[in-house]
């Protein structure tokens, strides 16, 4: 007899789910027996890749095309995984990006863009699932980034952001701890993805294959978080080895 997955039957949502740490994670969800809903605005991909989902791991997919920055399209993503799947087990908050870096530099349009993604498309996922993810004692999950966690010179903006994320998700905890909802924040340092690309090379090519971090390792320890049962995983790091030198 073949052994249960530990998330056989959980219905799932993966914003930014293209690509990169996204990409990894409905893989990774898939692998334990999720139903997987991929969320992304670039939607050229996502049917393939849903389809190789499926034929992979015998799990069920949706795919919903959606800029996590329009409030409405969020909500229309959740309803609709509800209606499909009858509920919703695990939200997992990954889309994101960085524009720009210099303060005096940047441009308001960049500004708002990291904002509109970063924080508030972050908001509206995690309000539009609360409700449903309660009635299932499921989990709310953050991709962070260690630029939330310490100060540092380099795009001051999308790491606040990213502070931003790391607090939220915090205070959501206390908030929904006691329904047993469990959330946790992921916090990679480099990761080798297209993520970087809008200021030169994607991390994929400016780092070679184990100088960093890569998705698939964000996306077990998303899916590890994921499968707790009675406890929540508050939070973990993924840094490169010698990410705290000099610090």
């Amino acid at each position: 007899m073949a052994s249960k997955s530990r998330l056989d039957g959980a219905t799932t949502i993966v914003t930014g789910a293209s690509s990169g740490i996204g990409a990894a994670t409905c893989r990774a969800l898939a692998a334990e027996g999720a139903n997987v809903v991929l969320a992304a605005r670039s939607e050229d991909r996502l049917e393939e890749f849903a389809a190789e989902l499926e034929s992979e791991h015998g799990v069920e997919t949706l795919v919903v095309p959606t800029d996590v920055r329009e409030a409405e399209q969020v909500d229309a993503l959740v309803a609709e995984t509800v209606d499909v799947f009858g509920g919703l087990d695990v939200l997992v908050n990954n889309a994101g990006l960085a524009r720009g870096s210099d303060v005096e530099e940047l441009s308001t349009d960049d500004y708002r863009t990291m904002q509109d993604t970063n924080v508030d498309g972050v908001f509206y996922a995690t309000r539009a699932a609360i409700p449903h993810v309660r009635e299932r004692g499921g989990h709310l999950i953050f991709v962070g980034s260690f630029a939330g966690q310490y100060p540092r010179p380099f795009n001051p903006v999308y790491a606040a952001t990213k502070w931003w994320v790391r607090g939220f998700a915090k205070s959501v905890a206390a908030q929904v701890g006691e329904d047993d909802v469990g959330v946790t924040v992921v916090n990679p340092s480099e990761v080798r993805s297209e993520f970087g690309s809008y200021d030169g090379d994607p991390f994929a090519e400016r780092f070679e294959e184990g100088e960093v971090t890569e998705p698939e390792e964000v996306a077990e320890a998303i899916a590890f978080a994921a499968t707790r049962d009675h406890s929540s995983v508050s939070e973990l790091d993924l840094y490169r080895r010698d990410k705290l030198s000099g610090f």
